[in-house]
């Protein structure tokens, strides 16, 4: 099919004009004369002018202008959208895929709702469960372990300590976690971690952390874990003389250190001051081993019956005092440092006399 803007141009090329001659002889500016020649519409303001122009430059020609006009026509049929009327719709071979995979969503949302609902469901469940628990009164003991539970208002923990047991009762569970202790309540918020002074001497004895708590429904209590520092005196079981060692029944190269001797064996209290930080594990009696970090200043106290085992980190960072038949001892152990291991416990000889030593072990 021929091209209206190839006619033009090579009818112009043949007659030997340029655009700026046939421009000047039809008044019509140059951009439209090579619009005309590309076939480019987008320069004119619109069709009629494209039209007029086209009739004007082919008859300047000396062309046949109906014959041109009806090429750019047919060519504007061609590339126009066929209307969408006229367009059989026909079924994408996509169709079934597209139908299964809306299927399979339908499925999958039917699911989703059925989850939401159980999942609704069971934390009503838990929660009434909760309300079920906060609705009675506990009694937990405290020991050497870390104790972690869910607590609720009026529940109470019992510390046992030389001077008899500790009595500490949960006072609130709303917002902040309280504890009421003989030395006073005390509070501890959500996420934080507190030392609490439980019997008044100055020294903190309980580590308290909380992990969940409520701050609309006391009833649902709080999530706590709790941790003795040691800074509360820690009794010992009862003395056992048939487990008191015969003193060459002792194994270690180091030479033994008397405390005290006496005819009989009895509780004794340590008391160890920090004057740096140490990592400090003991073990009072037939109990079992704990293990504590201590910082400068604080202090343990423990009522062994028979002994205790003390290993430290840096064991001239302790000092040392036992009080026995009530006299007091001190004790200087090991150098700064030194990692040390000692028993502080009754032996006794074979005339029968009974000897509290300090003993370094291998």
């Amino acid at each position: 099919m021929d091209s209206y803007g190839e006619l033009l141009k090579n009818k112009r090329e043949e007659k030997l004009l340029s655009l700026d001659v046939v421009s000047a002889a039809l008044t019509i500016d140059k951009k439209y004369l090579a619009g005309l020649e590309d076939e480019d519409t987008t320069v004119f303001p619109g069709e009629p002018y494209l039209v007029g122009f086209l009739k004007n430059y082919s008859e300047y020609l000396e062309m046949d202008s109906a014959y041109l006009l009806k090429l750019y026509h047919n060519k504007q049929l061609q590339e126009s959208p066929v209307p969408e009327g006229l367009i059989e719709k026909h079924k994408s071979e996509k169709f079934w895929p597209i139908l299964i995979s809306s299927i399979a969503a339908f499925v999958l949302i039917i699911i989703a709702v059925i989850l939401i609902v159980v999942l609704k469901k069971k934390p009503v469940e838990e929660d009434e469960n909760l309300l079920a628990e906060s609705a009675k009164t506990h009694q937990y003991e405290l020991k050497d372990a870390k104790f972690v539970q869910r607590l609720y208002k009026g529940d109470q923990l019992q510390v046992s300590s030389a001077d008899g047991t500790i009595i500490l009762t949960v006072k609130e569970t709303l917002k902040s976690f309280g504890l009421d202790t003989p030395a006073g309540v005390f509070y501890t918020d959500l996420a934080e971690e507190s030392e609490f002074d439980i019997n008044g001497d100055g020294t903190s004895d309980l580590i308290v952390y909380v992990s969940d708590i409520s701050a609309t429904d006391e009833k649902r209590g709080a999530e706590v874990s709790l941790l003795l520092r040691h800074g509360v005196s820690v009794a010992g079981g009862e003395t056992t003389m048939d487990n008191i060692p015969f003193a060459d029944e002792i194994q270690s190269k180091h030479p033994q250190v008397v405390i005290l001797e006496d005819n009989r064996a009895y509780p004794f209290t340590l008391n160890a001051t920090f004057r740096a930080s140490c990592v400090f594990r003991d073990k009072i009696d037939f109990g079992s081993s704990v293990e504590s970090y201590f910082s400068t200043g604080e202090q343990f106290t423990a009522n062994p019956h028979n002994g205790i085992r003390l290993w430290m980190s840096n064991s001239n960072a302790v000092k040392f005092t036992v009080i026995a038949d009530a006299k007091t001892y001190d004790l200087e152990i090991g150098k700064a440092g030194q990692v040390l291991v000692e028993d502080i416990k009754w032996i006794k000889d074979a005339d029968g006399r009974y000897k509290l030593v300090v003993i370094e072990l291998d």
